[in-house]
C-alpha cells in the first residue's frame, strides 16, 4: 500500500515515501507528540494475519528497541492501526552503502573506518543475543557521524514461528524480482552464509560472514560471490573461495586478505568468533601497524586459536631484535606495534611477563572457572597452561627464561617451564612485585609488611633488606638491574615529591631517589627507564653507572598502558632484548547510571583515575576514591548527583564507606598507620579514628542500625572483621584462613553478610550468619567477585569471571534461602581489582558504575617491537 502526505498512522503523520523494499515501505514521518522527524516502515501484511506471528514479533521488536548503540539505527515504537503494522525508527539522512558501492570501492580508510563500525555495532548486539540475519550494504547507511545499521534483527522477528531457517523464511528474499532476473543476482542471497542456505540455525557467526562480503565489497568494489543464476550463486557461497583482497586491489593491507577470508570461511567453527576479535584487527590495521608490509601473509584456516595467528610476525619481530646487535642500529626495521587476543573465553588479569628472550609471554588467565599461569610462544599458537599455579600473583620469570617464580596461596613458589614441576621457596604474604637476579637471589615484596624481602632461588628463609624511614609508607615492584646486586623499586610516601621509584643495593646501605612518579618505573635494557605520566607511555636515558636520569623523556607509545590505580603500577613488562608488552586502556573514568540491561541511561560527574564507588543511603550522593595523575596520593571525594558536582572530601583516604543515616562517611586513612576513620559531612570532628588500625584495614559496610562495620585487613591473606562502633573493645576477626575472604556486606537487617571467598579454587560467593559464623551458603556457580546485597533485600549481585554483572534472588530474615544467579549484563568492570566498582539503587533498577572513557580492549595485549626506531 501507498500513504500519502498527511495520513496518521497514531501520532505519527506521514510526510513523503523514502523508499520500499522486501521488508515493507519506509516514509518520512513527523512524531507529533515530540516535534521531531522520524522513519515509520509499514511492514509486509503477513504479520496482521497471524496472532502468533504478531505476538512473537511484538516480543523480537521490544528486545532490538533495548539496542542502545552509535552505529545502530534506532528502533522508537511498534505500532498496529487498522490491520496496518509499522515500526517507527530513527530519521538518518545520508545514503545507503549500496548505493555508494554503486560508484566504485571505497578508499582504504573509509573500509578500515566503517568496518570498525560495524564490527562494533554487531559486538554490542550479539552480546545482548541479538543477530541481524540479513546484514548488506543496503542495510548500511552511510551519515556524517559514520555508518548505521538498519533492521537490526528484524529478519528474525518477523519469521513465522516454527519456520525454518533456509531461504524462504527471509521476508527480503520474498518478492524481490532481481532474485528470478538472469544476469547478475542481486539482494540478500549474496550475503548469506552456507548454513543459512542450507536451512541450518543462525548465529552470530553467520552475521560475521555476511560481514565478510560486506567488508571484501567495500574494499574491491566488487561482490565476494556472484553467479549468473540463483543456483551458480548458491554453489560459488558454498564451494568457492573469492579473490584475495590484494589480488583485486593491490594497494590494499596484506592483513585485511586474512580478516576477509576468516570471515567467509565455510565452517562457522573456522570463522572468527566474535565480532570484537575483527575490530580488534581493523583497529590495528588502521593504527597503521602494517606499515612496510610488501606481500600478503600466508593464510590458512584456523579455528578458536585463529586471532593469535598475527603472533608470526612477533617471531620474526623477536629475530630481528636478536640479529639486531650484529646489524648497524640505520639498517633497523621501524617499530612495530601488534596485538595479541587471548584464547576465546579467557579473561585476562593484572599479571603477566615476557621472557628476557622476549619469545614467551606467561600470564595469568581465567578460563572454565579457572585461574591458571599460561605460557604463549609468540612463534606459534599454542598456549599452555601450567597446572599448580591456581591463584597466582606477581609472575615473573629466571633470568635464563627456563624458570617462572610466582606467589600464591600465602607462598612463593618456582615452576620450570619445560617440565611443570613446581617448588614452594618460602611464605609471601599476597606478592606485590617480583625480580629474579642474575646473582641467583629473589626479591619480592608482601604486601601486609610493606618492604621488599629476599630470598636465595634454591629456597630458605626471606629476610628484609629494605626498611620503612620516616614517612614511608610502603615499598613495592622491585627489578634488579643487569649486576644483580643493585635494583629499583617503588616507595610510597606520605608526601607525593618524595613518592617515585628509588635506587637501592644488596652490597650497600641507603637508597637513592630517581624519579618522582604515581606509579613505579620500569628498567629497560640497556639505559632506559620507562614509566607513564599522563596519557603516554616515557622513556628516559638512565645512566647507570652514575645512577643518574638524563636528558628529558621522550614519548614511546600510544595508547598509555593501563594503570592498576590501588597497587601504584602501570601494566606493562619489558624484555631484555628490548620487546615491550603491556595492556591497553586508561585510568580516565567516569560514573554513569545504568539500567538491568546495561544501557547507558546517563553519566555524571568528572572523569579521572577513579575507583571504589558507593552510594549514600538516600541515593543522592556517592563516594568514590580517586588518585592524582601525577602523584600517588589518594583522596576520597563526594559527589552529589543531582548537581553532578565532585568535591574533596579526606586526603588521604581510600575506599569511602557510608554511615547508614549518611551523616558520616568510614574510610582508610593512608598515613604513617593505616588505621580506618569516620568524618561527618558538616560539621562534627574533622576526623575520628575507630579503633582500627590492623594491616592496611579497609571498611566495606557499616549494618543498617549504625552498630557494626565489616572491614578486611591484610593477615597471611585477606581476613575479614568486625567492629562494634558502640563498644570501646577492638576489632574482631570473622573469617581468617589461608584463602582470600574479601569484600563483605551486610544484609538490610544485618543477620547476615555477603563476601568473595576464593577456598573453592577461584573466587565465589557466599553468606554467612552474622555474628555467628556456622551457616554458610554458596551464591554463585562459576565464580564471583565484587558482592553488593541490594539495600531491600531481594536480591545479591555480583561479578562473574566473564565480567557479567549476576543477580541472584534471595530470602533473608530469621532463615536463608536463595535462587541461582542470573545475568544481567557485561560490565566494563575489571576482575581482580580489588576495588568494589559499583553501586546499586535501592530498588535494584538502576547500578551508578565506573565506566571507561576510552573504548580500549583491555582483554588483548599490545607487543611493541623496535620501540627504540625513531627515538
Amino acid at each position: 500500500m501507498t500513504l500519502p502526505a498527511g495520513a496518521r498512522l497514531g501520532p505519527y503523520e506521514i510526510v513523503a515515501p523514502l523508499g520500499a523494499g522486501g521488508m515493507g515501505e519506509v516514509y518520512r514521518a513527523k512524531d507529533t507528540r515530540l516535534e521531531r522527524t522520524v522513519a515509520v516502515k509499514v511492514l509486509p501484511s503477513h504479520l496482521s494475519s497471524s496472532p502468533e506471528v504478531r505476538q512473537r514479533f511484538d516480543r523480537e521488536a521490544k528486545t532490538i528497541s533495548q539496542l542502545s548503540h552509535p552505529h545502530i539505527c534506532a528502533l522508537y515504537d511498534v505500532g498496529h492501526q487498522d490491520g496496518t503494522d509499522y515500526l517507527v525508527m530513527e530519521y538518518l539522512e545520508g545514503e545507503t552503502l549500496a548505493d555508494r558501492l554503486g560508484r566504485g570501492a571505497l578508499s582504504v580508510e573509509q573500509t578500515l573506518r566503517y568496518g570498525v563500525q560495524i564490527a562494533d555495532a554487531l559486538d554490542k548486539a550479539h552480546r545482548q543475543g541479538i543477530v541481524h540475519r540479513d546484514l548488506k550494504p543496503g542495510n548500511v547507511m552511510l551519515t556524517k557521524s559514520g555508518v548505521k545499521l538498519l533492521d537490526f534483527g528484524l529478519a528474525k522477528a518477523m519469521e513465522a514461528p516454527g519456520a525454518p531457517s533456509g531461504v524462504t523464511s527471509f521476508p527480503t528474499v520474498a518478492g524481490s524480482p532481481a532474485l528470478t532476473q538472469e544476469g547478475t543476482i542481486l539482494g540478500t542471497f549474496q550475503y548469506m552464509a552456507p548454513e543459512q542456505l542450507e536451512g541450518r540455525e543462525a548465529d552470530a557467526r553467520t552475521d560475521i560472514f555476511a560481514f565478510g562480503c560486506v567488508l571484501y565489497e567495500m574494499a574491491t568494489g566488487k561482490k565476494a560471490f556472484e553467479g549468473r543464476t540463483q543456483a551458480s550463486l548458491i554453489s560459488a557461497i558454498l564451494r568457492d573461495d573469492p579473490k584475495l583482497v590484494s589480488q583485486v586491489q593491490p594497494m590494499s593491507p596484506p592483513a585485511l586478505d586474512r580478516i576477509a577470508q576468516t570471515c567467509l570461511a565455510k565452517d562457522p567453527e573456522e570463522r572468527w568468533q566474535s565480532a570484537a576479535d575483527i575490530k580488534r584487527e581493523l583497529r590495528w590495521i588502521a593504527e597503521g601497524s602494517q606499515a612496510g608490509a610488501s606481500a600478503p601473509a600466508p593464510f590458512r584456516r584456523r579455528r578458536t586459536w585463529l586471532p593469535w595467528a598475527i603472533a608470526a610476525l612477533s617471531a620474526l619481530a623477536a629475530i630481528g631484535v636478536a640479529i639486531r646487535a650484529q646489524r648497524p642500529a640505520a639498517s633497523l626495521p621501524g617499530r612495530m606495534q601488534l596485538s595479541i587476543v587471548p584464547p576465546q573465553r579467557t579473561m585476562l588479569t593484572d599479571f603477566f611477563a615476557i621472557s628476557p628472550d622476549g619469545k614467551t609471554l606467561a600470564f595469568v588467565g581465567i578460563s572454565g572457572g579457572k585461574s591458571l599461569v599460561r605460557l604463549r610462544d609468540l612463534g606459534s599458537e599454542e598456549v599452555r597452561s601450567l597446572s599448580g599455579t591456581d591463584s597466582a600473583e606477581t609472575v615473573f620469570w629466571s633470568p635464563d627464561g627456563r624458570s617462572l617464580g610466582f606467589v600464591a596461596r600465602g607462598k612463593l613458589r618456582r615452576i620450570e617451564a619445560s617440565t611443570g614441576s613446581i617448588e614452594v621457596l618460602c611464605d609471601a604474604e599476597l606478592g606485590r612485585g617480583a625480580t629474579w637476579g642474575s646473582k641467583g637471589d629473589i626479591l619480592f615484596t608482601q604486601r601486609a609488611i610493606g618492604v621488599i624481602s629476599r630470598v636465595v632461588a634454591a629456597g630458605g628463609p626471606a629476610s628484609p633488606v629494605t626498611t620503612l624511614e620516616k614517612g614511608d609508607l610502603l615499598h613495592r615492584w622491585p627489578q634488579f638491574l643487569p649486576d644483580g646486586r643493585r635494583f629499583l623499586f617503588f616507595v610510597k610516601t606520605e608526601k607525593p615529591e618524595t613518592t617515585g621509584t628509588y635506587l637501592a643495593s644488596l652490597n650497600a646501605p641507603g637508597r637513592k631517589f630517581l624519579l618522582r612518579n604515581g606509579a613505579a618505573g620500569v628498567f629497560a635494557p640497556p639505559d632506559s627507564l620507562l614509566f607513564v605520566r599522563g596519557e603516554s607511555l616515557l622513556a628516559q636515558h638512565f645512566d647507570i653507572d652514575r645512577e643518574e636520569l638524563e636528558g628529558e623523556p621522550e614519548a614511546v607509545t600510544r595508547p598509555v598502558p593501563r594503570s592498576d590505580v590501588g597497587s601504584y603500577r602501570d601494566l606493562f613488562a619489558v624484555s631484555e632484548s628490548g620487546i615491550i608488552v603491556f595492556q591497553p586502556g586508561s585510568a580516565e573514568r567516569r560514573l554513569a547510571w545504568v539500567d538491568r540491561r546495561g544501557s547507558v541511561i546517563k553519566t555524571i560527574g568528572p572523569t579521572g583515575p577513579i575507583m571504589n564507588v558507593s552510594l549514600s543511603p538516600d541515593g543522592r550522593k556517592a563516594g568514590f576514591t580517586a588518585r592524582s595523575a601525577e602523584t600517588s596520593t589518594l583522596a576520597v571525594w563526594i559527589l552529589d548527583l543531582d548537581l553532578g558536582v565532585a568535591t574533596p572530601f579526606a586526603e588521604p583516604g581510600f575506599v569511602p564507606v557510608w554511615a547508614p543515616d549518611g551523616r558520616s562517611v568510614f574510610y582508610r586513612h593512608e598515613g604513617q598507620n593505616f588505621e580506618i576513620r569516620r568524618k561527618a559531612l558538616l560539621g562534627g570532628p574533622k576526623e575520628e579514628p575507630i579503633g582500627v588500625a590492623d594491616s592496611f584495614a579497609t571498611p566495606r559496610d557499616v549494618s543498617s542500625d549504625g552498630r557494626y562495620l565489616l572491614y578486611t585487613r591484610i593477615g597471611r591473606n585477606f581476613d575479614i572483621g568486625v567492629k562494634d562502633l558502640q563498644s570501646r573493645g577492638g576489632p574482631q576477626i570473622l573469617l581468617s584462613s589461608e584463602f582470600d575472604e574479601r569484600m563483605p556486606h551486610f544484609s538490610p537487617d544485618a543477620h547476615w553478610f555477603v563476601y568473595s571467598s576464593d577456598e573453592p579454587g577461584q573466587s565465589e560467593i557466599f553468606v554467612h550468619r552474622f555474628p555467628k559464623t556456622d551457616e554458610i551458603w554458596r551464591i554463585s556457580a562459576a565464580g564471583g567477585q565484587q558482592p553488593l546485597w541490594r539495600r531491600d533485600g531481594k536480591e545479591i549481585f555480583f561479578v562473574d569471571l566473564e565480567g557479567r554483572l549476576m543477580a541472584a534472588p534471595v530470602e533473608a530474615g530469621s532463615s536463608f534461602s536463595a535462587g541461582p544467579p542470573q545475568p544481567l549484563f557485561r560490565t566494563p568492570l575489571r576482575l581482580n581489582s580489588g576495588a568494589l566498582q559499583y553501586a546499586a539503587s535501592a530498588d535494584g533498577q538502576r547500578f551508578l558504575m565506573m565506566m571507561p572513557t576510552q573504548d580500549f580492549d583491555t582483554e588483548v595485549f599490545r607487543v611493541l617491537v623496535n620501540w627504540r626506531s625513531g627515538r
